[in-house]
């Protein structure tokens, strides 16, 4: 009798095409956007097709209008950058509608309907609008002629000519005129900053005439960590209000986000700290006076992380921090009008909370505020419920001085279904630290079940694993594992944003060490509560999370499978091949010069001989921040001693991969190679 026959079980690629289908559902929400009235709101919302601007009242969102540049109701245009008026009659934003080449352009479209209006031609990157507030300009960040996004993170070009002279981009601010004509033509271009600095941020001072920016000589990509403070008038020079190279104290060397100037225009406030990452904000919040002169912190010694902040009035801040894996607003009231030392605030007030991510589309845990401070608009999202829009109403709460509710405002996704599996807190003890993270159980768990885990290192190092919806996006996916058949650890290590500037810190000058014995002691924690299989341990990470791999593997032989995405095995030659070398001084205290042995001893390859681990290692071609040779020289040293690895490179990727094609195949190539090693339960 013939036996029945066999169902086929779909192929590793088969499998993850299914997986990330079933995680890329409902919509995005981008750009957050609330009137300065608190009369509208403006939002970015996308499926896989694309995404558009939406504009409703705040009272009835469910009745929205796209707002575009497109000529026809089909045309589907990139769009994004929306930025109100400060009289809320009119919203700008970025648009390619009337280009063929992809260009951006600013438009301005009114508020209560009509058609949007082009104001500049532009040519080359654009990004970060923001209206005077006269409403009679709109400053952004501009690359002339740009051949490459702005940033690290994207492709560098192909290295010819004079090295660090020829080829340099530079990004400046620059703006246009607001007109509201409709029929007028676009106008000119106007730059503020030289062309000698490269900015990186900017706001406006409350007159109009003057903004404040951080800034440093060419080439930008590289020099961002040693940037200066600057402040300039519309038509003046530039005047270096603060420089962190050049000051003693706990500022000194470390890095500035985030200036905003004071309503009166005497101070300027800040977050700063230790920064691994451009636009990854993280630190404290402090304030210098606009003349110059000393800095002074204004949240020292808090067990959290500021990331970003706004004024209300001359006399208290905004900011909203990092705290353990959720966010929070707080409001710090200043004691003075002159410029606050740090005794001269209050600890923080708590506005409000979340269990998760929330932001403005424009900066992580950013918010849109009304011009009074009185509402705050956000999408947040955790790993369990998916991005919405939110808003706080400060007023009632905070003359009790109790936190705010949250008000959730849209229901885009109420009906999406979770991929991958339930997420939850974690918190451990590692030598005198309190360590978080989060734990992502299979996604059909089985109590009765052995599974296997993988833990996922997060880059940086100054960053932090929140909670947040994940979409499905290719790449190494710790939602992607956990509908695999994995538990995921996300653990947020000394030198995590979180948890204050001393455990930021706590990982200088000894990288690879107390970070890893904080993440062996989750895993330990994880196996004496859950169901996991210690013999089925493995390891992955990107960036800072690919050297993490990368080290792991030769301190301890307790990963069964690591994957080492865009890693760094050898910090002394990494510092002579990357575009970003600047970051590393405050890390390793000086150069590879000045100090090799620092550098020698947090490099991986010269602990390769005790690696038994099998290791895929992937990474961008054109990777500037761990270019690619980190990689080759990590995989030709595993090859020669004859452990099991596999090196796969990119074409025409930088750090952060933007080939759809290429961010799938990575995570096939993962979860292919985990499953070989340390297979999920059946």
């Amino acid at each position: 009798m013939a036996l029945p026959a066999q169902k086929a079980q779909p192929s590793i690629s088969e499998r993850v095409d299914q997986v990330l289908r079933g995680i890329d559902r409902g919509r995005f929400i981008g750009q957050v956007a609330i009137s300065p009235d608190g009369k509208r709101l403006a939002w970015i919302q996308g499926t896989r097709g694309g995404a558009e601007i939406r504009l409703a009242s705040l009272d009835e969102l469910g009745k929205s209008v796209r707002v575009t540049a497109a000529s026809s109701p089909d045309q589907h245009c990139r769009e994004n950058e929306i930025a109100w008026s400060p009289d809320s009659a009119a919203l700008a934003f970025l648009s390619d509608c009337e280009s063929n080449s992809g260009q951006m352009n600013v438009y301005l479209a009114p508020a209560d309907g009509g058609a949007a209006h082009e104001l500049s031609e532009l040519k080359g990157e654009v990004d970060s609008l923001a209206f005077s507030p006269d409403g009679r300009a709109i400053a952004f960040l501009y690359v002339e002629d740009a051949t490459r996004p702005t940033g690290a993170l994207a492709a560098m070009n192909s290295p010819s000519g004079v090295i660090g002279e020829d080829g340099v981009e530079i990004q400046r601010v620059a703006m246009v005129q607001a007109q509201r004509d409709p029929d007028a033509e676009p106008g000119d271009v106007a730059f503020i900053t030289p062309a000698k600095l490269h900015a990186y941020e900017f706001s406006w001072s409350a007159d109009s005439k003057s903004i404040v920016y951080t800034a440093a000589e060419p080439p930008g990509e590289n020099n961002w960590w040693i940037a200066k403070l600057y402040t300039q008038k519309i038509d003046g020079q530039p005047k270096a209000v603060l420089n962190p190279m050049k000051i003693p104290g706990p500022l000194h060397g470390l890095q500035m986000a985030v200036p905003r100037w004071s309503p009166d225009g005497k101070i300027i406030a800040f977050i700063g700290g230790l920064m691994s990452d451009q636009g990854v904000t993280g630190g404290d919040v402090w304030a210098v006076s606009a003349a110059g002169g000393e800095p002074h912190d204004l949240t020292p010694n808090r067990q959290s992380t500021p990331v970003w902040l706004t004024w209300d009035g001359n006399r208290s801040i905004f900011a909203s921090e990092i705290a353990g894996g959720g966010s929070r607003l707080i409001h710090i009231e200043l004691r003075t009008d002159a410029v606050p030392r740090s005794n001269a605030a209050s600890a923080g007030i708590t506005v409000f909370t979340y269990p998760g991510t929330i932001s403005d589309g424009h900066t992580e845990l950013g918010l849109s505020a009304t011009a009074d401070r009185s509402v705050f608009v956000f999408s947040a999202s955790t790993f369990n419920s998916p991005p919405e829009i939110f808003a706080v109403h400060r007023s009632a709460a905070a003359s009790k001085h109790e936190a705010s509710p949250v008000q959730q405002l849209t229901h885009l996704n109420e009906s999406v279904q979770q991929g991958w599996g339930n997420a939850i807190s974690v918190e451990w003890t590692s030598d005198a630290f309190r360590v978080q993270g989060w734990l992502i159980f299979p996604k059909t768990f089985d109590s009765s079940k052995k599974y296997p885990l993988v833990v996922e290192v997060h880059g940086g190092p100054a960053a932090a694993t929140l909670g947040r919806w994940d979409r499905g996006g290719g790449g190494i996916s710790a939602t992607a594992l956990s509908a695999l058949g994995y538990f995921v650890l996300l653990p947020n290590p000394r030198g995590s944003y979180g948890q204050g500037e001393a455990f930021t810190q706590a990982n200088r000058k000894d990288f690879g060490y107390g970070d890893l014995r904080d993440i062996l002691a989750g895993v330990d924690t994880v196996l004496k509560s859950h169901p996991v299989d210690p013999s089925r341990v493995g390891i992955t990470g990107w960036s800072y999370g690919g050297f993490m791999s990368m080290f792991a593997v030769t301190q301890t032989h307790r990963f069964r499978a690591a994957v080492a995405g865009a890693g760094i095995s050898n910090w002394l030659s990494y510092y002579g091949e990357n575009s970003i070398d600047t970051w590393m001084l405050p890390y390793f205290g000086g150069s590879v010069y000045d100090d090799p042995a620092v550098y020698a001893k947090s490099s991986p390859i010269n602990f390769i001989k005790q690696v038994k681990t099998p290791t895929l290692i992937v990474v961008g071609d054109r990777d500037g921040e761990c270019p690619a040779p980190q990689s080759f020289e990590f995989w030709h040293a595993l090859r020669d001693l004859h452990v099991p690895a596999q090196l796969v490179v990119y074409p025409n990727e930088g750090h952060g991969f933007t080939d759809a094609s290429h961010r799938r195949d990575v995570m096939i190539r993962a979860a292919d190679w985990f499953a070989r090693y340390m297979p999920p339960a059946q």
